[in-house]
């Protein structure tokens, strides 16, 4: 994928974890849950713009590494969500599998920049 193709797919991400939030439950419980998906499934698109912009290759990496930490705590607060019976888990199905994929081209990507030195 090329970083413009990225950046539109962690946009895209980011807005559906957005959507998900403004239709969760107004529990307490539902709300907690929803506020930690929302800062990090976020953050993988904001961080992933920063990356782009990087001044050098250590700070790329540093990004990278946020970037791969967020979307993964996003697939935990998915699973949390599913798993708490607050949205059904088929709901989230597609939302769990971009977080996945998300963190393992994310993965990638940093352990291809810390091969190179």
């Amino acid at each position: 994928m090329t970083p413009d193709e990225l950046r539109g797919r962690t946009k895209s991400f980011a807005l559906r974890i957005v959507k998900l939030y403004r239709a969760l439950p107004k529990t307490p419980d539902a709300q907690v849950l929803g506020k930690q998906l929302l800062r990090c499934g976020t953050s993988v698109a904001a961080n992933y713009r920063a990356s782009c912009r990087a001044r050098s290759r250590a700070e790329f990496a540093a990004r990278i590494g946020i970037v791969v930490e967020e979307a993964d705590e996003s697939g935990f607060w998915l699973e949390m969500l599913a798993d708490g019976e607050i949205v059904r888990e088929e709901l989230l199905k597609d939302l769990l599998q971009e977080s996945k994929e998300l963190t393992a081209i994310f993965t990638a990507t940093r352990q291809s920049v810390r091969g190179r030195k």
